[in-house]
C-alpha cells in the first residue's frame, strides 16, 4: 500500500509560493513562507503532519479500545507540532497529543494504559519517533 502527496514551489523562499495536494485530490492547498513561519492564513507542512498524526492516533486508539472490549462512541485528538529554530535551522522539536475519548465503563487507568500503547504503535507515531511525543488523554 502506497499513499502519495506532491508539492510544487515557485520562486525564492521568502517571496515564493507553493501548492500541495494528495493524489486522491481530497487535499489541495497553497502554502508560503508566511503560512509556514508567520501568521499568514493558510496551511503548512507541520499543520499537515499534525492533522495526519491526530487522524492516525484517533483511528488506532478506537481500534485498540475495541480490542480491549471498550468500543468508544468518539475519539477526538488534537496534535500540536512544535517548530523551533535550532542550530540556525527550523526543526520539529516535539509533538503533543491531546485526546478526549467518549467511552463507557473504562477506568481512567485502563484508558491511559491503552492510549500509551497506541501512542507507541500507531503508524504515524512510529514514523515520527525521532521527536518526543507527549500524550494527554481524558474521558468526556
Amino acid at each position: 500500500m502506497n499513499r502519495v502527496g506532491s508539492a510544487r514551489w515557485e520562486g525564492d523562499l521568502a517571496h515564493g509560493k507553493g501548492t500541495l495536494r494528495s493524489a486522491s485530490g481530497a487535499v489541495s492547498a497553497s502554502y508560503s513562507f508566511g503560512t509556514r513561519f508567520g501568521d499568514t492564513p493558510g496551511t503548512n507542512p507541520e499543520e499537515l503532519i499534525a492533522a495526519a498524526h491526530a487522524a492516525c492516533f484517533s483511528m488506532a486508539l478506537a481500534a485498540d479500545l475495541g480490542k480491549a472490549g471498550s468500543t468508544p462512541r468518539a475519539v477526538e485528538t488534537t496534535a500540536t507540532v512544535h517548530l523551533e529554530k535550532r542550530d540556525g535551522r527550523f526543526t520539529i522539536t516535539g509533538i503533543d497529543l491531546d485526546c478526549r475519548v467518549s467511552v463507557d465503563g473504562l477506568a481512567s487507568e485502563s484508558l491511559r494504559a491503552i492510549a500509551d500503547g497506541t501512542k507507541e504503535g500507531c503508524p504515524v507515531s512510529r514514523a515520527l519517533a525521532a521527536v518526543p511525543i507527549s500524550l494527554r488523554v481524558a474521558t468526556v
